[in-house]
């Protein structure tokens, strides 16, 4: 089993997602790479504490490699927008990538400097990924009413109108490695 920490825009998007990937295990909702012990929800929106929304994942590197799931985080996410995807706005929602070993972190670099290259990032140019690629310290999960967020309150706008076609989106273009 490894683990990875993936933040790119609202942790309910990502969690949405990537709940769905064959060889993903576990997908927990959080706040890493800041400077707050334990923070919350509410201070982490404030933007002053230097975390950022992320997911946690613990996945089965025999099913589904780190490429995989990298392939599919750029796709659901925009990693050119500094701090910032769609109308959520702020350092807590920038796309970051928290590696857990040098293994990661040379598998995660290689993949960014290909990104220019691959067909449905074509229109990338290399200095205009925002992404940052740092050692993974601490996470702390978020809220228990955070966990499978948009399972639970379908009606909510925001999952309607946001994370809904994102999830559908990544099924459409990731039909070969969904657990259904």
């Amino acid at each position: 089993m490894k683990r990875i920490t993936l933040g790119g825009g609202c942790f309910w998007c990502l969690e949405a997602v990537f709940k769905n990937v064959k060889g993903v295990l576990k997908v927990v909702p959080g706040y890493s790479g800041g400077h707050v012990k334990n923070p919350t929800y509410k201070q982490v929106c404030q933007g002053n504490t230097g975390h950022a929304e992320v997911i946690d994942i613990t996945y089965d590197n025999y099913v589904i490699t780190l490429q995989e799931l990298l392939s599919i985080f750029f796709f659901v996410h925009d990693p050119t927008t500094k701090n910032r995807q769609g109308n959520d706005v702020g350092h807590q929602y920038r796309s970051i990538i928290l590696y857990h070993d040098d293994e990661q972190r040379k598998i995660i670099e290689d993949y960014i400097k290909r990104l220019p290259s691959m067909e449905i990032f074509k229109s990338y140019e290399e200095d205009e990924i925002t992404t940052e690629v740092v050692p993974f310290e601490e996470f702390f999960e978020a809220e228990d009413y955070h966990h499978n967020y948009f399972e639970n309150n379908p009606l909510n706008p925001y999952c309607s109108f946001v994370i809904k076609p994102k999830v559908i989106k990544f099924m459409d273009k990731f039909s070969k490695i969904l657990k259904i």
